[in-house]
This record gives structure tokens, sequence and C-alpha cells, in this order.
């Protein structure tokens, strides 16, 4: 009798600090949510004024922030909404919603997303004469192991990379990881993304681009034994300056000019 005493004891006890283990967990994740929210959006922030060169040592992140313009973009129309606020909308969290994002058809659906948001933040610079000189365009798509996420930035002419920047992947470290390379990365500055018909032409080239080629200017070395991440990142930014993605946006840039 006493051991199932004891036994009843162990057991209620384990049980209770359990419960007391799964309520401070959540607690803590309650509590740590608005800095964890913070820290992400300011991450974030990084990536957009390092991908457009705009970064500066020892200056407030805040006062570089005063150079970026926030918009929402229907993606269908290529037009400004105001839906929501753009400072805080969750492109990534929009689409997975079925409200708020379309099913892609599989030839649509080139970057392996699935789902496309309809609408999408796009981040804009202006010179002293309020004439856009740069463009910053959320990008995504699946590699081998990961989606990758990340930035490309465009000057005013919307044809040529200013930068591209993956922020988040879990590619292989070594091989498709080396999207992270500061030398890989300094390839894609003053590259042209579009052919003369404004179609996505740029490519990853297995063994090194040859200079001499006419067409190494849409041209970037291929990551070395990475075959489906280069597959991966060509498709998807091949997607997403195309028709179904910030292509109808780019066009009214071109068509726009200093009215944007």
């Amino acid at each position: 009798m006493r051991a199932r005493v004891t036994t009843r004891k162990v057991l209620f006890i384990a049980l209770l600090v359990s419960l007391l283990s799964s309520a401070m967990v959540t607690i803590s994740t309650i509590l740590l949510r608005p800095v964890q929210e913070a820290n992400r959006q300011h991450y974030m922030h990084l990536n957009i004024l390092k991908v457009a060169g705009l970064l500066q040592k020892g200056v407030a992140l805040e006062a570089q922030l005063q150079q970026l313009e926030t918009y929402l973009v229907d993606l269908n129309s290529g037009e400004f909404r105001e839906v929501e606020n753009p400072e805080t909308y969750d492109l990534r969290k929009a689409s997975k919603d079925p409200e708020k994002s379309i099913l892609l058809s599989p030839t649509q659906d080139i970057a392996g997303i699935k789902r496309r948001a309809i609408y999408a933040p796009v981040y804009l610079t202006r010179d002293d004469n309020n004439r856009v000189n740069s463009i910053i365009l959320p990008i995504h798509g699946y590699g081998l192991w990961s989606t990758l996420y990340g930035f490309i930035a465009l000057q005013d002419d919307t044809a040529t990379v200013i930068g591209v920047r993956f922020y988040e992947h879990a590619e292989t470290p070594g091989l498709g990881g080396e999207v992270d390379s500061v030398r890989w990365l300094k390839q894609w500055n003053g590259k042209k993304i579009f052919d003369s018909r404004w179609q996505p032409k740029i490519q990853l080239v297995k063994g090194g681009v040859d200079h001499d080629d006419p067409g190494a200017i849409y041209q970037v070395d291929a990551l070395s034994g990475a075959t489906l991440t280069n597959r991966g990142i060509e498709n998807l930014l091949k997607f997403w300056l195309g028709d179904d993605g910030f292509g109808p946006f780019l066009a009214r840039v071109r068509s726009s000019g200093d009215r944007l």
C-alpha cells in the first residue's frame, strides 16, 4: 500500500513539474514575442539597406531608414494600394493566407512557392529632385533544401542590378550556402536582369562567366556543386521579375518616370 502511495506522489510531482514547465515556456514565448518581432524587423531593415548599398556605419538605423519609401503593390496591376500599413505588413504570413494570396498553377510556380500574396511591399529611394533612383524588391523561392528569402535592388531603369542578398535559407554550407559569400554577391552589381523585350534573362553559368561573351552582362558564376540551388535562384528571379511577380509594377515604373 505504501509503495502505491509513493508512486502516486512521484507521478503527481512529475505531472506538476511538467505543467509548470509548460506554463513557463508559454509565458516566456508570449513575453518575448514583441522582442523577437522587433529583432526580425531590425534584421530585415539592415538587409534592405545593405542590398541597396545604403547602409552607413556609425549612423542610427532609424535615421537611415528615412531614405526609404515603403509601399504595398497590387501584384496583378502594379498599382500602389493602401489596404494595410506597409511598414508592418507580413508578406510571408500573407502568402499563406488563402484570403490574401492566390494559388499558383504548376506552370506559373517556377519558384516553388505554391501561393503568392496579392500584395507585396516595395521600397524606393529618390534623389534630390524627387526622382526614383533605386527599387528594392523582396524575393523568395525554393532551392535544394529550403526556401531562400532575400531582396534584389535595381537602378531606376529597372534593368540594372544594384545588389542581391539572401537573408534566410538552409542550403548546404560550402555549396548552395555560398549565397552568403561576399565574393559571389559582388558579381551581381551592374548586371542586367532583362533582355530587350523586358523578359527576365539572368543566368547562373556553370564553370564561370566568359567575360568576352556579349551575353556576360546577363550572367553570374554559378555556385560550385549546387545545381539545384542555382536553378532555384534563377527560377525565383524569373518569377518575381516576371508577369506573375513584380513585372507589372516595374513596367509602371518605366512608364511613369518622375510621376511615380
